[in-house]
């Protein structure tokens, strides 16, 4: 006798005694660890496009350019 895809002999789905047997077995998620607050002052590393001249407006002052440009962004946001 044949029977119908996704049936077993015991007339349940074959779908829901596998998702039976799986919730049996599977435990609660464990709760992720909270993440560490940001530290302040660390610097973040990114990729940031400007045009020529500005560049070479701050890289005019020599070493410490990018400090500059960090700070001249801190007056504009109002920090």
């Amino acid at each position: 006798m044949m029977l119908p895809p996704g049936k077993s002999r015991r007339g349940e789905s074959t779908r829901d005694a596998a998702e039976a047997v799986f919730k049996s077995v599977t435990k609660k998620p464990v709760e992720a660890v909270p993440s560490a607050p940001r530290i302040p002052g660390v610097k973040e590393l990114v990729s940031l496009r400007i045009d020529q001249d500005v560049l070479e407006y701050f890289q005019e002052g020599g070493p410490g350019w990018q400090e500059r440009i960090n700070e001249a962004l801190r007056r504009v946001i109002g920090k």
